[in-house]
């Protein structure tokens, strides 16, 4: 990553200064074309921040519209996000490790979308393992590892040893349809080996996929009492669904808040998850998390170096995640999908994956103010059943609970990113094998897919492919 410094540090500290005094001269954004025709605003996934693109760029559009000094921070996020960073001392992109999961943004979040699960054999290149032990921290999250943290760092730099290796394998789970036909399930087996020092007997892991992260900026700009009232934890209405919400702590404004951001909903702001990613996956210091993930462990460097990123590139690089556009959805009038659709909801699908979202009115960014977007997401956390549990709680999530993924843009994960691995640690190899491992409050709705019809499953499907 390019850090930036002297003059091109004041450069793009003056563009963020010259956006927001233009910005905050502005209202809300005029109204786009087609919000006087609400029947096609569903091609719309991301409002005006909506782009047409269904090729392997799909993920990684800007927002339509932004401004000159807008685009620019956008480009200098979108650098640092596919810098490599290397070992000091260096010239450039210095700071890597001393541990690390990866050396980019973009090596895990490929093409600004999902990663892969490791082959067995294979060290993991775009998962990684959150770790942690019971009890919880002085804030309420996970309690961390002692001489390991809170992540598992499986590489590390020249000279020093990684914390241990991770070795994936998976058993396959033959089942059936109602109607005979036969599917089969892999469910991931993980181990861990050459620790540098013993783990404890009472490790807990939990494997996580790098999620794509388009749209974010739209996620969080819903306003949170909008996500809150979506919420039913004592399940008052008696339809067997009873999100939650995560209350997580925000280390900029010392509070606790709203989580939106990862795969249980652990962070509240996308810089507090941009500067989470630097620290943990490529031991990258930053001025909100200024101690290095190897502190106090044996391959702590033990330099002065820190923060490693600049204020500046951690706020440009957050303002890119925040400004990647939505695809469009596509086939919207076909007969199959249409039917999908009746399906889908017919199915109690839409209870968690809630296709409709407005945000709230923002006079100092109106890109993402007051759009009408259909993420199919509610944000919260829901008990996927024991077959899908970590054991692993977060903050106020516990060992059964995720939280629900956004679907827009799904039915482009292959052509953006190769491949369909799904679910958190991507043991779902299509759309269908992860609807199938869906259990706890949606179990349900699983059931009801399993017993449909094998037209009315590629039905359900080929409407999931739209999004």
């Amino acid at each position: 990553m390019m850090r930036v410094r002297g003059p091109g540090m004041r450069a793009v500290r003056w563009m963020l200064v010259g956006t927001v005094v233009t910005l905050l001269s502005a209202c809300v954004k005029e109204p786009a074309p087609w919000d006087d025709t609400p029947n096609n605003d569903v091609w719309f996934a991301g409002g005006t921040q909506t782009v047409f693109d269904q090729g392997s760029g799909a993920y990684s559009q800007a927002f339509p519209g932004l401004t000159a000094a807008e685009l620019a921070i956008h480009g200098t996020g979108d650098m640092a996000f596919e810098a490599t960073f290397v070992s000091a001392p260096s010239p450039v992109n210095p700071g890597l490790g001393p541990i690390f999961n990866s050396v980019s943004c973009a090596n895990c979040h490929i093409a600004d979308g999902r990663g892969r699960p490791p082959v067995p054999g294979e060290q993991p290149v775009s998962t990684l393992i959150r770790i942690s032990v019971p009890g919880s921290d002085a804030h309420g999250g996970p309690t961390p590892v002692p001489g390991f943290g809170g992540q598992l760092q499986h590489r590390s730099i020249f000279g020093t040893t990684p914390e241990a290796l991770v070795n994936t394998n998976y058993l396959e789970e033959p089942s059936t349809f109602a109607d005979g036909t036969t599917y089969s399930l892999r469910r991931p087996a993980i181990t861990l080996s050459a620790a540098y020092t013993p783990l404890p007997v009472d490790l807990m892991m939990s494997t996580r996929l790098a999620p794509p992260v388009f749209g974010l900026g739209l996620l969080e700009a819903i306003p949170e009492v909008d996500v809150r009232a979506l919420a039913d934890p004592g399940d008052a209405d008696g339809d067997g669904i009873s999100g939650r919400a995560n209350n997580v702590w925000d280390h900029l404004d010392q509070r606790y808040t709203l989580g939106r951001f990862g795969w249980k909903a652990g962070q509240p702001t996308l810089l507090q998850q941009s500067a989470g990613a630097y620290v943990e996956d490529m031991g990258i210091t930053s001025f909100l998390f200024p101690q290095e993930s190897s502190a106090g462990q044996p391959q702590h460097d033990g330099t002065n170096d820190e923060p490693e990123v600049s204020d500046s590139l951690l706020y440009a690089v957050a303002f890119y995640v925040r400004t990647l556009a939505v695809p469009a959805r596509r086939a919207i009038d076909d007969p199959q999908v249409v039917r999908g659709q009746e399906l889908f909801v017919n199915a109690g699908c839409d209870r968690c994956h809630v296709p409709e979202h407005r945000t709230g009115v923002n006079v100092a960014f109106p890109s993402v103010s007051n759009q009408r977007i259909f993420p199919y997401t509610d944000l919260l956390l829901h008990d996927m059943g024991p077959e899908l549990a970590d054991g692993r709680p977060e903050f106020d999530a516990d060992g059964t609970e995720w939280r629900t993924p956004a679907l827009w843009g799904i039915g482009l994960s292959q052509t953006v990113n190769g491949h369909q691995y799904f679910l958190h640690d991507g043991r779902a190899r299509d759309l269908s094998e992860a609807i199938l491992w869906h259990g706890g409050e949606a179990e349900t709705s699983r059931e009801r897919f399993r017993t449909m019809t094998a037209s009315e499953r590629a039905a359900l499907l080929a409407f999931l492919a739209s999004l």
